[in-house]
């Protein structure tokens, strides 16, 4: 294997056409103008009718240092006459979603499936792009994801815990370095174990709203049945959303913080 680089444009040009992806290096410090060294990558999946370049902005806000960031579309499109208010945006480029079904992801009820989306993101860009290519490791890449995204990245690190994903993970499967999901539950479908039944090791912070309909109780409690290590915290609103205040957006930053210093 490589040594670990930064990816760029030409390694992704082989991704399936229906694997869109905006890419955002870290900036460079006024310390260092210097091309910045990256130390971890960072995927982020949107909630479901949105596009990957809302969160490749919300990447350029967090603006982690020595992290690149890569925002990735859904897989599946959604008919403009099916988007209403409830969406998480209105976009002219289109309206998108991760589950194999449009029924069931519409309905939201944590049923979906994720199979094209599981096989394209964890072969396509991850196995062959981020690993063969660039040299990096399962460890080495933090997911974030929002709603039905945040389902999806739950679902990745319940996936690869139970070496199906076989990059070098060793008996006990693969470990991404941390998952943070807003106002999103393991999918039922993704629910795998590790193996010999051993919970993922992967860490997860899981944010939701007082009320939160997705993240209630029993899908914390499913959370702490599939993984060793689960935070939730729980926003002073009732509904789940993205963070939108600095009491909100302080976890997520320490949860960062933490497992970038992990390896």
């Amino acid at each position: 294997m490589p040594q670990p680089r930064p990816p760029t444009a030409a390694d992704f040009s082989t991704l399936p056409p229906d694997l869109q992806i905006a890419l955002i290096p870290p900036s460079p410090s006024p310390d260092s103008p210097a091309t910045p060294t990256v130390n971890a990558i960072l995927l982020l999946f949107h909630g479901l009718g949105d596009t990957e370049s809302s969160f490749a902005q919300f990447a350029r806000n967090l603006n982690l240092p020595g992290v690149f960031a890569i925002s990735v579309r859904g897989v599946n499109s959604i008919p403009a006459s099916l988007i209403t208010d409830s969406f998480s945006s209105s976009s002219p480029r289109g309206y998108f979603h991760w589950g194999d079904d449009l029924e069931t992801s519409l309905s939201g009820n944590g049923g979906e499936y994720f199979t094209k989306a599981r096989d394209m993101v964890l072969n396509n860009l991850v196995r062959d792009v981020l690993i063969a290519k660039c040299g990096w490791a399962t460890r080495d890449i933090l997911l974030f994801g929002f709603g039905q995204g945040g389902s999806f990245a739950l679902g990745l690190a319940s996936w690869v815990s139970s070496g199906r994903f076989e990059v070098g993970g060793g008996e006990d499967g693969d470990v991404f370095r941390g998952v943070v999901a807003v106002g999103g539950r393991v999918p039922d479908s993704m629910i795998v174990g590790g193996t010999g039944n051993k919970k993922a090791r992967t860490p997860v912070l899981v944010c939701r709203g007082r009320r939160s309909e997705v993240v209630d109780e029993e899908a914390v409690e499913v959370l702490r049945e599939v993984f060793e290590d689960v935070q939730v915290v729980e926003w002073k609103r009732d509904e789940d959303g993205m963070p939108r205040e600095r009491e909100e957006v302080v976890p997520l930053m320490r949860f960062f913080a933490d497992r970038l210093r992990a390896w």
